[in-house]
């Protein structure tokens, strides 16, 4: 059975909407590393719609590598109900109920499935209990506003650290998974 992972930025105090506003550009090398490994495990990625709106103007042009090449040449799966047609090269549309596409992809043989970005995606899925992992880049900044993770009530979301680590200039690079 394959994995689901989410890949998101996060500042301190928990927002993970639009990370190039709060990112400082020393960082930027350290994120090399993280990026090359999270592309060696994937070979398909889950998008939302917001996501897939924004990337696909953004990423068949850039050459932002090694995320450029991986993102471009594999499969994309977009979760709406509201897109009609994707005109990204290797996208398809995901519609219907969440839980049962979502069960039917991890069954399929291959590596990871990753969630990049789609904040509204990764709130459904760790809700519903679909998530294998989180992933988190989490940056020494306090962004002071922005969408955060879980901005709702509700019943808390518990996790177990699974691993950890910092760079030098200060990253933290952090796994949790879900307890069921």
């Amino acid at each position: 059975m394959r994995k689901l992972t989410s890949h998101l930025f996060i500042s301190l105090d928990g927002v993970v909407e639009a990370p190039d506003t709060f990112v400082r550009p020393n960082l930027y090398a350290d994120f090399d590393e993280f990026t090359c490994a999270t592309v060696a495990e994937q070979d398909a990625i889950l998008l939302g719609r917001k996501t897939y709106r924004e990337w696909s103007t953004f990423w068949p042009d850039s050459t932002i590598e090694p995320f450029a090449s991986f993102i471009n040449n594999n499969p994309k799966i977009v979760v709406s109900s509201t897109l009609e047609k994707l005109e990204w090269r290797h996208s398809t549309l995901l519609t219907g109920d969440l839980a049962n596409a979502i069960g039917e992809l991890k069954a399929r043989p291959g590596k990871t499935i990753g969630v990049h970005g789609s904040i509204s995606l990764v709130q459904s899925l760790l809700v519903a209990g679909l998530l294998d992992e989180l992933h988190f880049i989490l940056c020494p900044v306090m962004a002071g506003h922005g969408r955060r993770l879980l901005d709702r009530q509700g019943d808390p979301v518990q996790l177990d650290l699974k691993h950890s680590r910092s760079t030098p200039a200060g990253l933290q690079y952090l796994v949790y998974t879900p307890r069921p």
